[in-house]
């Protein structure tokens, strides 16, 4: 059985902190329910990759241009990789700082360049950067591990991977979601609070992610104000709209191709 496309989505493509957004109070959770009856969510969060990794995945997970029509629409896609990419060199999961800005790049210009089999012009595209590391906590834990391992991220090593898709998101005229800057206002520049919004170093707490979450929905509200949740009819009525005697007549779709 296939199922057909009634309402539109959102593409939250990542690693594991996409991945761990649905878990309780993440910001893939609430953004279902800020858009139930709205648009789906899609989360293909692959813990562990990095913008390399990502390349494969983006050409199965996208239809070709051709086939659109037959799919379901992708209205919104978040892009959030570069905590893996920011690894240390002699980790498996370094992206160097330019190839990692490439990939980024080719992924916007897949998707907004005619020539392109998957060009997709209704799509449109928001950045995260990588959120802050508490680089002591995550070497801690990797210390700790069996065998011990090598600390493989430091804090300065990542946020040159974050200024990079603030320089990407400008060059390409990209909205972004500045989470580094948004936790680390939260946590009032200071690394013992950070504990708040991280669960190791690395990834984030459901207050973490409520922070993320809250900024994603004022950039969609800025930069795509008609894919607010507020400013999207829900597909099928409500159920005190649906004539019980006739329903059939009544509960038709109100979906609207923004």
């Amino acid at each position: 059985m296939s199922v057909a496309p009634t309402q539109d989505a959102i593409v939250l493509f990542g690693d594991s902190i996409t991945q761990g957004g649905w878990e309780a109070g993440g910001f893939a959770q609430k953004l279902a329910y800020s858009y139930g009856r709205k648009m789906d969510v899609i989360n293909r969060g692959f813990g562990g990759y990095n913008t390399e990794w990502a390349l494969p995945i983006f050409e199965k997970m996208f239809t070709k241009k051709e086939n659109h029509s037959a799919y379901q629409k992708c209205k919104l896609l978040t892009i959030w990789f570069g905590a893996n990419d920011a690894c240390l060199s002699f980790s498996r999961q370094h992206v160097p700082l330019a190839r990692y800005k490439e990939n980024l790049k080719w992924m916007v210009r897949s998707l907004r360049e005619q020539d392109s089999e998957y060009y997709s012009p209704s799509t449109r595209i928001v950045f995260i950067t990588p959120p802050p590391i508490q680089e002591d906590r995550w070497a801690g834990l990797l210390a700790d591990r069996d065998p011990p391992q090598e600390k493989d991220r430091t804090w300065e090593h990542t946020k040159a991977y974050v200024e990079a898709v603030k320089e990407t998101a400008n060059d390409l005229n990209v909205p972004y979601v500045d989470a580094w800057d948004a936790l680390w206002r939260a946590a009032g520049e200071q690394q013992p609070a950070l504990n708040m919004f991280m669960t190791d170093g690395l990834h984030l707490t459901k207050e973490g992610y409520e922070i993320v979450y809250n900024e994603l929905i004022d950039v969609i509200a800025k930069a795509y104000p008609e894919l607010h949740p507020d400013n999207l009819p829900q597909v099928f009525p409500a159920w005190d709209s649906v004539d019980p005697k006739d329903p059939r007549a009544t509960v038709v779709s109100h979906y609207v191709d923004v």
